[in-house]
Parts: structure tokens; sequence; C-alpha cells
């Protein structure tokens, strides 16, 4: 039970980043690249764009896992389906 309510935490840490994320990057080149528009900077336009998409893809295959490790974790229930019936 303890394993299953974790990795629910880190299924829901995985999606408000990965919303934050999403919401910094813009389809027209914009969001969070675009205040950084001098070409001599150590993270530019392009460098800060490119880690944007990896961090976007890195949460999702980490939500894909943590989703896939939660369902084997999942408490089952050992009782028969008379007791189900009368609780």
């Amino acid at each position: 039970m303890v394993l299953f309510i974790l990795f629910t935490v880190l299924i829901l840490i995985a999606a408000v980043l990965l919303i934050l994320v999403v919401l910094v990057q813009n389809s027209k080149g914009g969001g969070l690249a675009s205040n950084f528009a001098g070409s001599n900077q150590y993270l530019g336009v392009r460098k800060t764009a490119d880690f944007l998409e990896k961090f976007t893809w890195t949460l999702a295959v980490l939500m894909l896992v943590f989703v896939l490790a939660s369902s084997k974790s999942i408490p089952k229930y050992k009782g028969g389906a008379q007791d189900a019936i009368e609780s």
C-alpha cells in the first residue's frame, strides 16, 4: 500500500511539472526561449528550446514508468466474493 501511495505522489509531481514545462514552451518559437534573445549567451534560444523538449520527453517517459509500476503495486483484495457482497 505504501508503494502505491509513493507512485501516486510521484505521478502527481511529474504531471504538474509536465504541465508547467508545456506551458512555458510556445509552438511558434516564443515562450521561455524568447526571453534569451542574445546570441552569445550560454543558454541561447536554441539550447533552451532543446532543453525544454528533452525535459518534456523525460517527464512523459517517467510518468509512463510510474503508471506501469503503480499498476503492479495496487493492493489486491484477498477475500472471497461472498465477503465482498456482505461488506
